[in-house]
């Protein structure tokens, strides 16, 4: 186990040495020059010439890359040029918030997700197989941005249910002074003991974490209804039916467990994928996450930012599959028995 989880590392190690490669000289390709972009139109050709030479950019790439890489070895992402504050402070900032979204997004959709995968796998052939199999085409095909819109039309302007943007009331923010301690909005109300800021907070999240959940939930569905098809049809499952076992448990306690390792594969990929791709969701609701503010940095052609917030995604992301993987060995014992750990 150690020997795997040390491969994996070197190989993480490797792969984010390749990302710094792409990003740095990707970042570089964006049309635009960022002092101009900080001093405004207005700036004259010394203000721009030292501001370049403060950032660096005067330097060729090759040297602005050497400086990235030292910076990185040692931990450090740099400063942002627009706002001057070290980016790892505002990664801190902000992927609170998106973690909370991704969270509550994940939360519904595996579970809706797996009880619509397993009601349609139980019932193969039947109505709930096709409305199953029906609905989750059109969660797959829903473009997000459509969705985000047309809940807020219709739960929060036509029907006045749910706030539509930010993460909780402006008033109730200002009137309360949350102290924010961890910058995960649920935890810090509750730490202040203010279970109605903790509610509202919810209630803030319930939209967008429903449109972001979407697509994830129709894709956890099919994969869940495929996977847990085909274990119904082994024949230890056909023993168990003839033993006498309930239906409910032969499914739930038999074929469900070995059934989960497809489903775990897509649920870590959705998740690595929404922390660092909620862009549009984060957008259409004003929700202050790492979506919202690595589209701002790009905006404004503000490059450490971009390069330190891609950069972190993908530790995010590579990170969540290695934790994927070593739930593989928990739920099917074979992995360790056929010597692949």
């Amino acid at each position: 186990m150690t020997t795997y989880i040390s491969q994996r590392l070197l190989s993480m190690a490797l792969s984010l040495f390749g990302v710094s490669v792409l990003v740095f000289f990707m970042v570089h390709l964006i049309p635009g020059d960022a002092a101009l972009t900080i001093l405004g139109e207005r700036a004259t050709a010394e203000a721009l010439a030292k501001l370049r030479q403060q950032m660096g950019l005067d330097q060729p790439l090759y040297r602005q890359y050497g400086v990235f890489l030292w910076d990185l070895i040692h931990l450090d992402l740099g400063r942002s040029f627009k706002t001057n504050e070290r980016v790892v402070d505002e990664i801190l900032r902000y992927f609170p918030a998106t973690v909370e979204l991704t969270v509550a997004a994940m939360g519904f959709s595996i579970v809706f997700g797996v009880s619509a995968g397993i009601l349609a796998a139980v019932n193969h052939g039947k109505f709930w197989d096709y409305s199953t199999m029906f609905g989750s085409l059109a969660g797959i095909s829903m473009p997000i941005f459509w969705l985000g819109l047309m809940l807020i039309l219709l739960f929060a302007y036509t029907f006045p249910i749910f706030p539509s943007s930010q993460r909780l009331d402006t008033l109730l923010d200002a009137n309360l002074k949350i102290q924010h301690r961890t910058n995960f909005l649920l935890i810090d109300t509750l730490l202040a003991g203010n279970f109605a800021a903790f509610r509202n907070a919810i209630w803030h999240l319930i939209l967008p974490a429903v449109t972001l959940g979407t697509i994830p939930l129709a894709i956890i569905a099919r994969m869940t209804r495929s996977s847990l098809l085909e274990v119904l049809n082994q024949q230890y499952i056909m023993t168990a039916h003839a033993k006498g076992l309930s239906k409910s448990k032969i499914v739930l306690k038999h074929a469900l467990k070995n059934s989960v390792n497809p489903v775990l594969t897509v649920i870590g990929l959705n998740f690595g994928y929404l922390l660092g791709g909620a862009i549009l969701t984060e957008h259409i609701f004003s929700w202050p996450g790492l979506g919202s503010w690595l589209r701002a940095a790009v905006e404004a052609r503000d490059i450490r930012p971009v390069q330190g917030g891609v950069l972190f995604v993908a530790t995010v992301f590579m990170a969540v599959n290695l934790i994927v993987d070593l739930l593989y060995i928990y739920f099917d014992p074979r992995i360790r028995i056929g010597g692949n750990t």
